[in-house]
């Protein structure tokens, strides 16, 4: 059946929608050339086209019709602005400024915001600095620690309070994306048909297995009006914190998500741009932690590599999609490369990996939180290891940031070893549902080690103990060196720990990492080797 409202199809009236924006565009392009005294900057996407011109950006739709958004008249298109506008002034209300309908009077002259008839619209936006995007950031290495908890706060804040969609069909909404996925695999040529089957085949498996959990998340209000479309280029820095905009406002079927499927996005780009810098495993590997300790979503930590596996088959979809319509000739031959790159990282996602239970120890200042960090994005599935922290654990039971520091009540006996069964209980949580799971914290009393491999014995995996041995003239250093973290302890309190000491300790004690960078990963990489000779039976500890 002709669709004539698509102009890609060829329809007369896509065709005059078109000529007529062309015409509204250049008197836009007028009036801001004018106003600010420089032609503005173009840019175009499949859907919309961005005027960049002096502090402000215009963006109108395109007049198309697509089986996903339906942008064929004017009043569509403004319908479109005014969701955009309400919608990502959720995340990001200072770059969201207004929607503007463009008219044309009786003697053909067009106006915004005029008396005449309606023709276009478009959302006026705050401009903001390109190099503060956070795909260019990655692409630095500029992704700081500090943006990457702002930005996963800002994700945690963001789905708590965005709309529950009463769904009781979790299971039934992956399926969907599978199936649509394979369908459009099938129809793109320049897709290997082998692996889009075998992805299909993993994809469809994994969803077995999760079938009952995303069930009982969409039951419980875990599937919300999110994002949709949470990609690196769709974040930016905006007076120095991250800003998540550009969401889905075409489609709400895309955009109404589990909300760990709208994270996956970000950190399956994370996880995708890691073959040129191995830190940004890592910080896909942050992220995820930094939002699950706020979110307190653990039980769904194992779900996520079914959900970027899921990102990294669109984004495959989507990269094969512009090689089929290139031009003879003129295609890009970095296409193909990134296609098979997300359609191997969309397969290596589902690749399983036994769950296990790390234990990393030692007294405050010894790197704990620094080895778990670098340790986490090389163990289990992806996006890696949950880390249990008992500083941002205790930081969270108390209703502050990890940051914020506490008084002395919070560190009594009693306190401790109420966060330590807090830990235990939400590391079992992540266990059951297949995820690795990385305890850290002090575990200087002997039954706090014993209680750490019992979680692993009831949980029916295997654990590893560690314990990071550093002089104690060392700790004193560095913690008098240490910038604020998500712990406070202080001289006196390692003064305490070095006193108390460890009883007899039966974990692996692991040697100072050396410095910087080299170092950390010689110790990752030590932890790694017990771990894998733990597996083949070369090495067993308590």
């Amino acid at each position: 059946m002709a669709d004539s409202g698509n102009p890609a199809n060829g329809g007369n009236h896509g065709r005059e929608a078109l000529t007529m924006q062309a015409d509204t565009l250049d008197f836009l392009i007028a009036r801001f050339e004018a106003e600010d005294g420089a032609r503005p900057e173009t840019r175009e996407t499949h859907i919309s086209t961005i005027l960049l011109s002096g502090a402000r950006a215009f963006k109108l739709k395109r007049p198309v019709h697509l089986p996903y958004a339906d942008f064929s008249t004017p009043e569509l298109r403004l319908a479109a602005c005014e969701a955009e506008l309400r919608l990502n002034s959720r995340t990001a209300p200072q770059l969201y400024r207004a929607v503007r309908g463009i008219t044309r009077d009786a003697d053909g002259g067009f106006a915004i915001d005029g008396e005449g008839v309606l023709v276009d619209a478009m959302v006026e936006m705050q401009r903001f600095d390109e190099d503060g995007l956070f795909d260019r950031l990655a692409a630095k290495g500029a992704l700081t620690t500090a943006y990457l908890d702002a930005l996963a706060d800002s994700i945690a804040g963001f789905h708590e309070t965005a709309d529950v969609i009463a769904d009781l069909q979790g299971a039934r909404r992956v399926a969907d994306v599978i199936a649509l996925n394979a369908k459009s695999m099938a129809g793109l040529s320049a897709m290997p048909r082998a692996q889009a089957t075998a992805l299909q085949q993993r994809q469809e498996k994994a969803l077995e297995i999760h079938a009952a959990a995303l069930d009982a998340r969409a039951r419980a209000g875990r599937v919300r009006r999110c994002h949709g479309d949470l990609h690196l280029r769709n974040i930016c820095l905006h007076d120095g914190r991250p800003q998540l905009f550009d969401c889905i406002e075409f489609n709400e079927t895309i955009a109404s998500i589990d909300t760990l499927y709208d994270l996956a996005f970000l950190l399956m780009d994370l996880r995708a741009r890691s073959g040129d810098d191995p830190r940004l495993a890592e910080a896909a590997a942050h992220v995820a932690n930094r939002y699950v300790d706020r979110s307190e979503d653990d039980a769904g930590y194992a779900l996520l590599p079914l959900f970027m596996s899921l990102r990294a088959g669109i984004r495959a979809i989507v990269t094969a999609t512009q090689i089929d319509e290139a031009d003879e000739g003129d295609d890009d031959p970095e296409l193909a490369p990134r296609m098979r790159a997300y359609l191997d990282l969309a397969l290596e996602l589902l690749e399983p990996a036994p769950a296990q239970l790390v234990a990393i120890g030692g007294f405050s200042g010894s790197g704990k939180t620094t080895i778990s960090e670098a340790l986490a994005a090389h163990l289990g599935i992806p996006p890696g290891a949950r880390i249990l922290e008992s500083d941002r654990l205790r930081k969270h039971l108390h209703g502050v940031a990890p940051e914020t520091p506490l008084d002395s009540q919070a560190y009594t006996a009693q306190a401790s070893q109420a966060v330590y069964a807090h830990m235990r209980e939400r590391a079992a949580r992540v266990l059951a549902g297949g995820g690795s799971v990385i305890l850290e914290a002090v575990h200087a009393d002997p039954q706090a080690r014993a209680d750490a491999a019992r979680v692993a014995s009831e949980a029916g995996v295997p654990f590893h103990g560690f314990w990071l041995e550093v002089d104690p003239d060392a700790l004193q250093k560095r913690l008098a060196a240490r910038p604020r973290s998500a712990s406070d302890a202080t001289r006196s309190v390692l003064e305490a720990q070095l006193a108390k000491g460890t009883g007899p300790l039966d974990w692996q004690r692991l040697p100072p990492a050396g410095e910087g960078e080299a170092g950390i990963a010689a110790q990752v990489e030590t932890i790694c080797r017990s771990i894998r000779n733990a597996g083949k039976g070369e090495y067993r500890q308590g």
